[in-house]
């Protein structure tokens, strides 16, 4: 007994500064990783009775925020492109919630036709429409086209769902109170609107089609929410964090095979996509909205946005050539 009390004396004496330092990293790391889970939704508020259409609800913080709706009691539509991975993630939800009333419809936003058949499918067989949350999108992808043609990253991210949440506009009049949520990122921040060049066919880099896309959206919550206003449908941008999610395949293969397993073990800190999910289940549900509007949040609390996102005249034009470009003029 004595020899091993020697023993791990002198281990001790011999590694304390390393012991020391590995002490402070896994605390360092455990501060960081609650910093970076964010806050989280307190609301209790419930939603029986009420509609809730997710896109891209079958992975990820769609997901998530599908199970949260379906735990307030409301009726969840999935609007997936994938109808064999929104259904087993349907009968998932229904299982976690405990709610059966989660149904799946067809929907590719890179398809106008799709959209337009989703948009006719809820409107006739809907009575409300609620909350429509536009949380479907595709991240740095190759130089892809939409099949009507426009740079993908801004025809899915942005244009379908403008052209989605426009046919669902008497549907939400009608539901009014009613909400709008529309996740965007802070890659907004760095995004410019190539106005002269929208599919980026001159200059294609797919950082910079993600951050015209992201920025996209949050001036199409602004122009949006000042055209509804008075009608009682409001209308909420956000960004949802850094999040372990499937929208970074395209980014990953483009890294060695070393960067990726070194990069594997940092992604552990970032957001789950539970906690990626509390902004956009906070604009979705919280009283303290309910007569806001056209703000941009990040960690369930507002947050001033880059300055071209505060850009009026841009919003407009934004939405003018985008009306246009989907047939709405």
């Amino acid at each position: 007994m004595q020899n091993y009390r020697e023993a791990v004396k002198e281990f001790v004496d011999n590694h304390t500064f390393g012991l020391t330092f590995a002490v402070i990293a896994a605390a360092g790391a455990l501060t960081f990783r609650r910093w970076m889970a964010g806050r989280v939704c307190r609301s209790k508020v419930r939603l029986d009775g009420k509609t809730v259409l997710i896109t891209g609800a079958n992975t990820g913080i769609g997901k998530e925020t599908a199970v949260d709706m379906a735990q307030r009691g409301a009726r969840v539509i999935l609007a997936c492109r994938d109808m064999t991975r929104a259904c087993i993630a349907a009968d998932d939800i229904r299982q976690k919630s405990g709610n059966g009333n989660v149904v799946v419809k067809k929907l590719d936003l890179s398809s106008l036709q799709s959209i337009r058949d989703l948009a006719k499918d809820v409107e006739e067989n809907e009575e409300h429409l609620d909350i429509l949350i536009n949380n479907a999108g595709i991240m740095m992808c190759p130089q892809w086209k939409t099949e009507d043609g426009f740079e993908m990253q801004f025809g899915v991210n942005h244009l379908g769902h403008f052209l989605l949440t426009n046919c669902l506009l008497d549907l939400l009049k009608k539901s009014a109170p009613s909400r709008v949520v529309i996740v965007s990122s802070l890659a907004h921040e760095k995004g410019h609107i190539n106005f002269d060049d929208i599919n980026l066919d001159k200059d294609y880099e797919p950082k910079k089609s993600y951050r015209q896309s992201k920025l996209a959206n949050v001036l199409f919550c602004r122009e949006l929410a000042a055209r509804l206003q008075g009608t009682g449908v409001t209308v909420y941008s956000l960004h949802p964090g850094v999040i372990r999610t499937e929208l970074g395949r395209h980014i990953l293969p483009t890294f060695s095979l070393l960067v990726r397993i070194i990069a594997k073990p940092i992604t552990m800190l970032l957001k789950n996509p539970w906690e990626g999910a509390q902004t956009t289940i906070y604009c979705a549900v919280d009283e303290s909205l309910a007569n806001v509007s056209g703000l941009y949040y990040s960690d369930c609390a507002p947050k001033t946005p880059a300055p071209q996102a505060l850009d009026d005249a841009a919003a407009k034009k934004l939405w003018d050539l985008s009306a246009s470009m989907v047939g709405l003029m």
